[in-house]
């Protein structure tokens, strides 16, 4: 098993328990307590979880999110699927808005090979997946718009310039890949900015996507930002019980 999926899994099971021993992170990832121990210490740096005597526990009791740089190496090829599924319901002439999820870089890297939308975003990540050339030296023909804010230590814009700026527009669709979406609290955030961003664009939008693969199926993080009935189509990887909240589904 790769790190980072180990990495995932324990903080898939801390959002689930709140409190893990570390036998328990052994037992669960059939791993070596030097393993466990490598994996917890290196996940409490990126201040996602404490440790305490014996193991374990969460942060606030809330589901943290990993710097993107981790996130985009984990669940690749889950997330790659449903930005495919995502483009069998997309069509030319489209305005879409697409936030700073890792989930929503990929569809823009799967958008490379598709042709004729609007896109507005504030993920620079995902402006550089749109328009670096491919193998074959094509790009693919959209109009990018990319929202002007701050930058913090993240590679997007943020701030109330970046509201006010989606404000502007009225888009199609509202593409967003949250840190947690649940049957009961919908999709949630970690920043209290990046869920303002993701209401905001959901606010001027007819539709609203959500991108979430299994590992974020069932979790909650600090800040809701969409209540499932608010959301249009849920695009997941995961087993989803269809007598929940959700309007559509898409399973991958």
């Amino acid at each position: 098993m790769l790190q980072q999926e180990r990495q995932q899994r324990i903080l898939g099971l801390l959002s689930s328990l709140k409190n893990l021993s570390t036998e328990r992170v052994m037992q669960e990832l059939d791993i070596s307590r030097e393993t466990a121990r490598r994996d917890i210490v290196e996940l409490e740096k990126l201040g996602l979880l404490k440790r305490v005597h014996g193991g374990i526990t969460c942060l606030d009791e809330v589901t943290a999110e990993a710097p993107l740089t981790i996130r985009q190496s984990q669940m690749v090829k889950e997330k790659r699927n449903i930005a495919r599924a995502v483009l069998q319901h997309l069509k030319p002439g489209l305005t879409i808005f697409l936030d700073a999820g890792s989930t929503t870089s990929i569809l823009a890297d799967e958008l490379r090979y598709f042709s004729g939308l609007t896109i507005i975003t504030n993920s620079l990540q995902a402006v550089f997946n749109l328009t670096v050339a491919n193998q074959d030296n094509t790009t693919a023909k959209h109009e990018i718009i990319l929202l002007g804010g701050k930058i913090f230590q993240r590679p997007q814009t943020q701030g109330e310039q970046v509201i006010s700026e989606i404000q502007r527009y009225y888009a199609d669709i509202a593409i967003l890949s949250p840190v947690g979406i649940h049957p009961k609290h919908g999709a949630t955030s970690f920043s209290s900015e990046e869920a303002e961003i993701a209401r905001a664009m959901i606010k001027h939008s007819k539709n609203t996507f959500i991108l979430a693969d299994h590992t974020k199926v069932g979790t909650v993080s600090r800040i809701n930002y969409a209540k499932p009935e608010e959301i249009s189509t849920l695009f997941t990887d995961a087993d989803i019980d269809l007598n929940t909240q959700f309007k559509y589904v898409v399973s991958v």
